[in-house]
C-alpha cells in the first residue's frame, strides 16, 4: 500500500498493491492492520455504502454535523473527481479543498476524516463509488454546502458541463454561513 499526501495533512490517498495478469487482477481493498500502521489512522468502520451515478452527476458537498462521518472511499466502475473540504472551524486549513481522481483504473481511495464535507463529480459515463464510513447515517444531522461556493474555488473539472443535481445539493449553504465543526 502507497500513501500519497494532500495539500491537506488529514486527508490522504491510497494506492492498493494491484496484482495483474492476463486473466484480470487482485487486490486487498481494505486490511486493518496494514491501513494503521501505514496511515496511523485507527478507524473502526459501522457501514458500507454503495453509489450509482450517470456523468455529469455532482453530489455534495455533504456531512454531518453530529456523528460526523470519517470515510473511506473508491472505485469500482468509472472516475469520479471525489473532493474533501476541512470545516473544523480551528483547523489551520479550514475552507480548503483537496481533490483527487478514483477510478477503476488507478485503484487509488480517498480516506476523508471525520469533520469534513465530501462531495464528486462523475467524469466517465457511469461510476459506482464504494465507501466505508466511521459513523452510522444520521439523516436528522446532515448537512450541505454549496458546490460551487466561491470562497472555496473548487476547481471541478467540468469541462463545459452543467452538473446534474439533487434538490438539496442545489439548496446547500455557502460556506460563510454553514454549520461547521468548533
Amino acid at each position: 500500500m502507497n500513501i500519497i499526501p494532500t495539500d491537506i495533512p488529514d486527508v490522504v490517498i491510497i494506492e492498493p498493491k494491484v496484482f495483474g495478469d492476463d486473466r484480470g487482477f487482485f487486490l486487498e481493498s481494505y486490511n486493518q492492520r496494514t491501513f494503521a500502521e501505514k496511515t496511523g489512522i485507527t478507524a473502526e468502520f459501522v457501514q458500507d455504502n454503495h453509489s450509482r451515478s450517470r456523468q455529469n452527476v455532482l453530489r455534495g458537498l455533504h456531512y454531518q454535523i453530529q456523528q460526523p462521518q470519517g470515510k473511506l472511499l473508491r472505485v469500482v466502475v468509472g472516475a469520479v473527481f471525489d473532493v474533501a473540504v476541512d470545516i473544523r472551524k480551528e483547523s489551520p486549513t479550514f475552507g480548503q479543498w483537496a481533490g483527487c481522481l478514483l477510478s477503476d483504473k488507478n485503484h487509488r481511495q480517498l480516506w476523508i476524516p471525520p469533520g469534513f464535507a465530501h462531495g464528486f463529480f462523475v467524469v466517465s459515463e457511469i461510476a459506482e463509488v464504494l465507501y466505508k464510513t466511521t459513523e452510522y447515517y444520521a439523516p436528522h444531522h446532515e448537512r450541505c454546502i454549496l458546490w460551487n461556493d466561491p470562497e472555496l474555488g473548487i476547481d471541478w473539472p467540468l469541462n463545459g458541463a452543467t452538473p446534474i443535481l439533487s434538490e438539496k445539493d442545489q439548496a446547500g449553504l455557502p460556506l460563510k454561513v454553514a454549520e461547521v465543526f468548533a
